[in-house]
Parts: structure tokens; sequence; C-alpha cells
């Protein structure tokens, strides 16, 4: 198949949703030759922060020598984003080539009367083949959904199991409570590995260390109160951890001082593991870690950032962020999120601090929630709400209501979904005010 035909087939292949289980993801495996048994991984759960955690620790391993693959979703800008090697994506030609294997032996299974695999299940086939292909010394793996029944969790070589924060996140699918989310997340503990963790809630760290415990792996905590000498920033971030002084982020949002610590903790396992790291490489790795989407400064005069914050616990730590900030700033929101989501308490966690609220329907077919109806949530906390017809609409809005007041940010969250496509329009805009000698006007 050539791409365009490629991308079709992934189109198609949402008809076959989500579905839980190891079964048909063992098959398809099997088939082709379980190539995840040839690579060695770093599996990261979590409700938020996989994604950060996964830059830091790739970006440090890159920047250390070794080969490394991310396998990671949702994506941005690009569906290929999913597959990178050393932080580039995929090449199209390649995309087609592992997509036409797994495509041979998925339709085979439906042909013998097996259940076909679902589209997360086909993607973490070829991701699989990919890595093992081009010889990946270690792989940066995030789970889907939760952990034990995630198709990720068909690894058996996980040298490092890391957990981020757990909170209330696909509950129809996980539980109803953090206990038993966090006991479907705990299925990624291998036997003999490292686990690493934030310092969650007593109850999630009983969970976690009990798994680790019975599967005899060695259980570490990241504890963010360790971190010292903090000097937060919007554009670059410095603090002090164990024995490295002063590393400097550029990932902004008081959470990445957390999520940096989390992937210190990893990087030092993986030092005992038979993956050493220079300090001079970790401290280029953190210094150059970039995570699309989360707390993202996208464009200047006014501020603008773009964040994933799309559940409850997510849109706490965007709200302690804008406090931290931005205090005294006049706060303009851009909003789209899922209805399976519980977008109410998002609502609830963000409104006050908005002075107007632009509504935007995500682009994912049968999961979005339009932008009306979102309005409609909107309107029992907050007055102040315009509902826009398309993306650019919402940024052309945005920036008129923004005007030249410097004392303007202008946030937009909820579904990564839409944020590609609002970042393209914010970055197409500033193209266009650039004048003739490359520099962006002066406002």
């Amino acid at each position: 198949m050539n791409y365009r035909e490629a991308m079709a087939y992934v189109e198609e292949l949402q008809q076959y949703g989500s579905v839980m289980g190891l079964d048909t993801m063992r098959e398809l495996c099997a088939r082709l030759g379980n190539p995840q048994e040839q690579l060695k991984f770093v599996h990261i759960a979590g409700t938020n922060g996989k994604g950060s955690v996964l830059a830091y620790v790739s970006t440090v391993l890159q920047a250390a020598g070794y080969k490394v693959g991310r396998y990671l979703s949702p994506t941005i800008r690009d569906y290929r984003e999913r597959f990178q090697i050393n932080g580039k994506m995929i090449t199209q030609v390649g995309l087609c080539r592992y997509l036409d294997i797994v495509k041979e032996a998925a339709e085979a299974m439906a042909a013998e009367g097996l259940p076909h695999p679902t589209p997360f299940e086909i993607e973490t086939a070829v991701a699989f083949l990919f890595f093992a292909d081009k010889q990946c010394d270690i792989v940066v793996l995030e789970t889907g959904l939760g952990g034990s029944l995630d198709a990720t969790n068909i690894v058996k070589n996980t040298i490092v199991a890391v957990f981020t924060s757990i909170s209330m996140d696909h509950m129809g699918i996980l539980g109803e409570t953090p206990e038993q989310i966090a006991m479907a997340k705990a299925g990624i503990i291998k036997n003999g590995c490292y686990v690493i963790s934030i310092k969650q809630s007593p109850e999630v760290m009983k969970i976690l260390r009990q798994a680790a415990l019975l599967r005899k792996a060695k259980f570490f905590t990241a504890d963010v109160t360790r971190a010292k000498n903090i000097k937060y920033g919007v554009t670059k971030q410095h603090f002090t951890y164990d024995k490295y002084k002063n590393l400097e982020i550029k990932l902004a949002g008081q959470f990445q001082i957390e999520n940096a610590v989390v992937a210190l903790e990893v990087l030092m396992a993986l030092s005992k593991l038979g993956y050493p790291i220079p300090e001079d490489k970790l401290r280029q790795g953190m210094a150059e870690t970039k995570w699309h989407g989360r707390f993202e400064v996208i464009g200047q005069k006014p501020l603008f950032i773009a964040d994933g914050a799309h559940n409850e616990d997510a849109s706490v730590k965007l709200a302690e962020s804008i406090r931290f900030y931005f205090t005294n700033k006049r706060i303009i929101y851009i909003m789209g999120v899922l209805k399976d989501k519980e977008y109410d308490k998002v609502i609830r966690n963000t409104f006050e601090l908005a002075e107007h609220i632009i509504t935007v329907t995500p682009p994912v077919r049968d999961r979005a929630l339009h932008a009306y109806d979102l309005a409609q949530a909107i309107r029992e906390y907050h007055g102040s709400v315009t509902v826009a017809d398309s993306v650019q609409e919402a940024v052309e809005i945005a920036y008129l209501l923004a005007g030249l007041d410097k004392d303007t940010v202008i946030i937009a969250f909820g579904s990564l979904s839409y944020l590609g496509e609002l970042m393209d329009v914010v970055e197409h805009r500033d193209t266009i005010r650039r004048d003739s000698h490359g520099r962006l006007e002066e406002d």
C-alpha cells in the first residue's frame, strides 16, 4: 500500500474499537514472530505525565549514545509520531511496509474466525516490528489504557516499570476507585524489574508496593519534595535532585519538576542495569527534551499556551500553574473536550481563572463533545462563553479579545486531538506577521 492507502486503512480500523485483553495481541504477535521478545523496555503507566517522562528518558538515553525507540499515543500533528527512533518519526515508506505485514496477519486471523485486532493492537504490533527491525538498544513504551490488559503489556522484557500520577480516568474500563485503577496499572510490573513511582496516595502506594513485592521487583519512590533550589519559569526551569545540581529543563509547568524527578530515578535505575549515562549527557538530554502540547508556549504577544489537560487531575495541575505563573494576568481560554471524559470537573477546576472562554469541537469521530454542548456546560459556571465553528475561528476570536494587551494570556487546553491544528494556525499567523527582514513585527 502507499501512504494514502495506509491512512485510509488506519481510518477503516476504527470500526474495531477498543477491546481490553491480551489474547488477540498474543496471537497477532506470534504470527509476526514475536518481535517484542527481541527488545528491552522501559514501560510507563499512569493517568497523567506519561508522555513527559517518556520524553525525558528517551532524550537522555539518545544523548548518551543509545538507539532508543519511542512508542506513544495520542499524537499531536502526525500519525507517524507514534513510532520514533532517536526522536525521528518512522518514514512513510516504512510505515506502509510494516502496516502491510501486520494487516496480512490480522486479516488471516479474521478469516479463521478469530477476533480482528483493534487499531491500538495493530499500531503496537507495527511498533514492535519497527523497533526490532532497527535493532533498538531500548524502547520507552507508553501504555494506552491501564496496564495488565493493555496491548503493550504483552512485553516480557521490562527492565523498568514506571508509574506517573494515578488518578481517576477511564473509570468504566479500569475501575471506579483509585485503588482499582492502580491494580490494573500495576500489571506492567514484571519479575525482577525495577519499579519507579511518584509519591502516590497511601492506598495506591500500598497496591504498587505489594505488586512489586509479589514479583520480587525493586521499588523506588520518586519524591519531588527532595528537589531543591527550584527556579520556575515559562521557557526554562532549574532544580537540584540528589547529586545532580542545577539541572535545566525547558518544559514549563510546576508539575514538570515532578515528571523530571521521575525520569531521573528511571535513568539512575537504568545506569545500574547496564545502561550507563555520563552526567554531561544526562544534563544535555534533560535540557534538550521537548514535549508538544504540555503547557507549551506556542505564541508570543500575547503569550499563547497549549496544554493537553483533559481530565480532573490534569486540570487541577493546569489551574495551579496558571495561578503560579500568571498571577494578575487576564486569561482567555480555548477549550475542546471529548464527551467520554469528566469535562464537568475540568470546567469546575479551571473556569474561575478565565475572563472569557471559547469552545471548539475536537476532530474525533463519535467521541467529540460539540462546542455548543460544551458551552452550555460552561455556562452553568461562567457567563462569558463563545462557540467557535472551527479551530481557526477560535484562534482569531482569542487574538481579537486579547488585542494589544501584553498582560493577556491565551490558554488552549482539553483534548490533544485539536491542538495540532491549533498550533498550525498560530504558527501560520505568526509567519504572516513576519516583516521583510524575517522578524516578528512589533505590536
